[in-house]
């Protein structure tokens, strides 16, 4: 029990560690690149451009840099950094541990929960929420693969780039959810996606958010309730790859 708790604690204080670290990141890396623009302003286009890659901002061809590149220097941009790592303190699905059991709510407005999903076999947790109004085809290259050895499940979470909070230019026409009726619309509308597995949303209170430290997207596999893979924070730590090796592994 007492290298159990000394476990969490450990865990914990990473976690917060963590927030500060990647709060002071975003902060420093937007000022140093709002200064760049000043100096040299198609050189800071080019670094940022490369940074979108990496959370594969470029790769939907509906988005312009214009359409994004700008709210990045925004004040709703730091706001939205803030709120996604205090809801990440709340984290505690660790690998190796017990996958905590979260209410979830399913499209017709049914509550649920994460373990009522847990079939004693493999199951792939796709925390997500709307960007770019896709669900992303490596994610359903992994359904399409895996389906015969894992159970999938699409979170629906907190709109990340609502359109009266961070939002960019040219995107889905979706307000921050004042209620559990508006969540449910929005993901109604991911399913259009046709994600090919089931979808369901996350409490109001962000109960699953907070607790697997899942904004705005993480991937999760969880073997007979416990966690086996945990997956970095999206979009930078999205790595599908990663849980394809995985379930190579357990087939």
């Amino acid at each position: 029990i007492n290298s159990l708790t000394n476990f969490l604690w450990q865990k914990k204080l990473s976690v917060y560690v963590s927030a500060v670290a990647m709060i002071l990141f975003a902060i420093v890396n937007v000022t140093l690149l709002k200064l760049l623009s000043f100096v040299s302003p198609g050189l800071m286009r080019k670094i940022h451009l490369k940074m979108g890659e990496k959370s594969t901002m470029t790769q939907n061809p509906k988005f312009r840099y214009e359409d994004w590149g700008p709210t990045f220097f925004s004040l709703r941009f730091i706001k939205t950094v803030l709120s996604v790592n205090w809801c990440s303190l709340g984290l505690e699905a660790f690998e190796g541990h017990a996958a905590p059991d979260t209410a979830l709510f399913t499209l017709d407005g049914q509550k649920t929960s994460i373990h009522r999903f847990l079939k004693g076999i493999v199951n792939v947790f796709y925390m997500i929420i709307i960007i770019m109004c896709i669900i992303k085809l490596t994610f359903k290259q992994l359904v399409k693969d895996f389906s015969d050895v894992a159970d999938f499940l699409v979170v629906y979470l907190a709109e990340a780039h609502a359109t009266d909070a961070w939002a960019f230019a040219n995107n889905v026409d979706i307000s921050v959810h004042k209620n559990l009726e508006e969540r449910l619309a929005a993901a109604r509308t991911l399913v259009k996606e046709d994600p090919l597995c089931p979808v369901v949303v996350d409490e109001m209170t962000n109960i699953t958010a907070s607790k697997y430290g899942a904004l705005p997207e993480r991937l999760y596999v969880v073997q007979s309730g416990k966690v086996i893979y945990q997956g970095g924070i999206g979009p930078w730590g999205y790595n599908p790859e990663e849980v394809r090796k995985v379930l190579e592994k357990t087939n």
